[in-house]
């Protein structure tokens, strides 16, 4: 099963929005919300809650891609985010996340029994390249009690 796939079936919230996971690996992940017309706002594009849950899917993605291994000793969470929606969305849009540390150096804080915290970026776009919204997500590692 991808990354993608246990998401989809797994977060109530990307199955709904029928979120494509393109991409997921510790570098980059890729996530893309269809145009659908029962989650459009006012003005006939993506509504901001659909563009949220699209950013944070992609920045949990890429968190499990680069931590899935430490899953066996620390929960990741989510601590805050922050989005600024830039431009018109409209059609198919879609999130693009990148980690905001090395993984070596996240890992090397949990392994001296700290919670780690590390930023997420992500850039969410339309079809024609145009950035429409940008978020950051801190996330951490809640080691295991």
């Amino acid at each position: 099963m991808t990354i993608g796939e246990m998401l989809a079936a797994t977060v109530p919230m990307a199955r709904t929005l029928n979120l494509e996971f393109l991409e997921t690996t510790a570098e980059r992940a890729v996530v893309r919300l269809p145009d659908q017309a029962d989650y459009h706002n006012h003005i006939g594009g993506p509504h901001a809650g659909a563009m949220f849950t699209l950013a944070e899917s992609a920045s949990g993605a890429i968190v499990i891609a680069a931590f899935g291994d430490q899953l066996s000793r620390a929960v990741p969470l989510a601590v805050k985010a922050e989005i600024g929606y830039k431009k018109l969305a409209m059609g198919v849009v879609t999130a693009t996340a990148t980690l905001g540390r090395p993984v070596a150096d996240v890992v090397a804080e949990l392994d001296e029994g700290k919670r780690p915290e590390f930023p997420v970026v992500i850039e969410i776009q339309r079809a024609d390249g145009a950035v429409t919204g940008e978020m950051t997500v801190v996330w951490t590692l809640r080691p295991n009690a």
